[in-house]
């Protein structure tokens, strides 16, 4: 019998051909917004290494909504131009389905890429103004966001919308919206950004209102025939924040909005780290797990998952129902290869690596071999 790591899955119109996804990694690597070569060979080694959906790394949908200097933008022609370039490139050699991510940072962008220090960008360096539910800065030390009028709600709103025609005319075929890591839309969601006393504050009903309102409206617009998902945060880790409980009914609600699935995370909207002795290996997926079993969504599991017997056994007594790797795919590319190899199931490899699989040169691979 097939491994469940390696069933075909089908999501609206599109059928994932595995269930190993690669999660979308920022790299810090564009140019005004224009993913370039780094991103035609970071996306395009893992469309041709056995994954089943590959996703572009948070995408900003305004200038403003980049991380980042470094991060990409689709609100440009260029930038679509260049999406569209990796997508053909997935078209062209590629056995994945190519998706992107688009998000809005909030009050955790305008700052330095990781490898220069991290930090909120000074004018000198080019700083730009964030916007957040709430004038509450992330840490001490980081901008204090422009608190958002209806005015601002409704630009990026349609800035989300037409960011999302642009990845649909680049080609991707599933969009994930960011709704985690203490990005806008998290930072709507979570008590400890969103201090507002408005509709759009206070009650959960109230704090998920504006991320409905974009989801919407994306969802109006993105092709009835590809799915369209949403990436949460399942815990703050500390209180007053976000909740599991509440995630399963935020999740709730976005399935009967028409959402596709989620994709269970946690934190970002504090700077402290989890809890001691919360990470390890698979340490994310009971959020995963009890959003499924509450509300029945497709849910998409993360979280240290590097051993494939660990990620076939989270398929396997249905506690989500996709396995993403971040870091772990980065470190072995060919991941969905090796587990394959090692559960005894097929993974697609592109013609000109076929000569590679363990089954052509057996004697390469005893171990694996009966």
């Amino acid at each position: 019998m097939r491994p469940c790591l390696f069933e075909p899955l089908r999501l609206r119109n599109i059928e994932i051909p595995n269930r190993v996804v690669i999660s979308p990694m920022c790299q810090y690597s564009a140019e005004n917004g224009v993913a370039g070569d780094w991103h035609l060979m970071h996306l395009g080694q893992y469309s041709v290494s056995g994954a089943g959906l590959v996703f572009a790394e948070a995408t900003g949908v305004e200038a403003e909504g980049r991380i980042s200097p470094g991060c990409p933008g689709l609100y440009n022609d260029e930038q679509e131009a260049a999406f569209k370039r990796v997508v053909d490139f997935f078209e062209l050699y590629g056995t994945a389905v190519p998706a992107i991510q688009l998000a809005h940072a909030g009050r955790k962008g305008s700052t330095a890429t990781p490898w220069n220090g991290g930090k909120p960008l000074s004018d000198v360096d080019g700083a730009w103004e964030t916007f957040a539910p709430s004038a509450v800065p992330f840490d001490n030390g980081w901008h204090v966001p422009t608190e958002m009028s209806r005015t601002h709600m409704d630009r990026i709103r349609e800035a989300f919308v037409s960011s999302a025609q642009r990845a649909q005319r680049a080609g991707f075929k599933v969009l994930e919206l960011h709704g985690a890591h203490g990005y806008l839309l998290s930072e709507f969601l979570s008590p400890i950004a969103n201090k507002r006393e408005d509709e759009y504050g206070g009650s959960l009903e109230n704090r998920m209102r504006y991320v409905l309102e974009i989801f919407d409206a994306v969802r109006a617009i993105w092709p009835k025939e590809l799915p369209l998902g949403m990436r949460l945060s399942a815990t703050d880790w500390e209180d007053p924040g976000i909740t599991i409980e509440e995630t399963v009914a935020v999740t709730q609600v976005l399935k009967d909005h028409y959402c596709d699935f989620v994709d269970i995370s946690a934190g970002g909207n504090l700077a402290s780290r989890p809890p001691v002795g919360t990470s390890g290996p698979a340490y994310q997926v009971p959020f995963a797990e009890q959003v499924k079993r509450e509300t029945g969504m497709t849910t998409i599991a993360v979280g240290m998952i590097r051993d494939p017997l660990l990620a076939e056994e989270v398929l396997s007594e249905g506690k989500a129902d996709f396995i993403a790797l971040a870091r772990g795919a980065l470190y072995d590319p060919r991941w969905a290869w090796h587990a394959a190899a090692s559960l005894g199931a097929e993974a697609p490899y592109p013609q000109q690596y076929i000569r590679s699989r363990p089954d052509a040169w057996p004697k390469a691979f005893p171990e694996l071999m009966d």
